[in-house]
């Protein structure tokens, strides 16, 4: 089978998933088009004009299906190059705009929304990564709908709904390692993007907490940053040198030396104020350490109510639960970790082939 396989928004996200499934089917004939992960409303406006003008003959060529994520401006792109409207498309959907948390500084537009919206509509087969994903996005769609003025088509919502499927973001076999905790405090891993939505703040608070309740930690912040870092992390590591609980603090280079770090560790954390599936979290898990997640998001369909912490007083919650797994480690006892292995891309590998083998098939109309 020939692929068209087009990633508009490539950050690393993305890219996981994106080189996973090429790895995954070897038999079939790929092609990619990739464009970096910056410029986000030129980015997600523009990449049909960007691939349809710098990349026509490749887009011109003949494939049996297209595989596009939820940031491509599809209904643009068939547009600008007809052939493409003609093949079976299946759209995966890593985020949706309607649930991300706002930060107060973006731009006010609809359009983000709307391209979720016609992305999903033109589809022959959605996938999301989770069914957090999956109900904001109808649940924003629906509320976005009835604030249009007039002549919105009903039903179309539903015609999502009908066309979509869960299927997560798998992980790669060599994520699932042995664990080899070490002697000493608690050791903690937030390895999240250094960025508002993965909650500095309320990491802050967390850290606050623990102190003073005087529980032995040591806290590992790693995790992908950025030219400019919400100013919240010079205050994190400041509360955790004056602790005496900093442990790593920065990106990880070494894919070996991070894998090494989870292997090490006894739990995994977030704060986030979004995850739609939670890699991060998952990567850690699957090297041994315990999560200890929100009960909200993607965690409440991934992890079961004794890895998450209420969200009524989340750093007390926070505090609370790490305090028991503090205790738990002083007196010897292995801490709990859940079995994730039907995530890894050898469980999941026959999911992809049949939503493929089933878009080709989809009714197109």
């Amino acid at each position: 089978m020939r692929i068209l396989l087009l990633s508009a928004y490539d950050a690393v996200s993305h890219r996981y998933w994106r080189e996973g499934l090429v790895n995954a089917f070897p038999d079939h004939d790929w092609t990619t088009l990739t464009l970096p992960p910056r410029y986000f409303a030129w980015r997600i406006r523009g990449n049909s004009l960007s691939w349809a003008f710098n990349e026509r003959a490749t887009l011109q060529a003949s494939y049996d299906l297209v595989i596009a994520t939820s940031m491509v401006d599809l209904t643009g792109l068939r547009g600008l190059v007809p052939t493409l409207a003609a093949i079976p498309t299946l759209v995966y959907f890593h985020e949706n705009q309607f649930a991300y948390p706002a930060s107060g500084r973006e731009f006010k537009s609809v359009e983000p929304q709307m391209l979720n919206l016609y992305n999903a509509l033109a589809a022959d087969h959605v996938l999301f990564n989770s069914d957090f994903n999956r109900r904001t996005l109808l649940d924003g769609a629906r509320s976005l709908l009835r604030k249009l003025p007039d002549q919105v088509p009903t039903g179309l919502v539903e015609r999502i709904e009908a066309r979509s499927q869960v299927v997560p973001v798998p992980l790669p076999d060599q994520v699932f390692l042995p664990h080899t905790p070490q002697n000493g405090p608690l050791q903690l891993i937030w390895n999240h993007r250094w960025e508002f939505d993965k909650g500095p703040e309320q990491l802050l608070a967390a850290i606050t907490a623990m102190q003073q309740r005087q529980i032995a930690f040591t806290l590992h912040v790693v995790g992908q940053q950025f030219r400019h870092t919400p100013d919240l992390f010079d205050h994190i590591r400041a509360q955790l040198q004056q602790g005496d609980n900093l442990g790593h603090w920065g990106h990880i280079e070494s894919v070996d030396d991070y894998r090494r770090l989870l292997q090490q560790g006894d739990v995994v954390l977030s704060t986030a104020l979004h995850d739609y599936q939670g890699i991060a979290v998952l990567e850690g898990v699957a090297a041994g350490c315990t999560p200890v997640v929100p009960d909200r998001l993607a965690y409440t369909e991934l992890f079961a109510a004794e890895y998450r912490y209420a969200t009524d007083n989340e750093a007390e919650a926070l505090a609370e639960q790490i305090a028991a797994l503090a205790s738990s480690k002083a007196a010897g006892q292995p801490l709990p970790c859940p079995d994730i292995s039907a995530l890894g891309w050898s469980s999941l590998t026959s999911t992809y082939r049949h939503a493929m083998t089933y878009t080709l098939a989809a009714p197109r109309v």
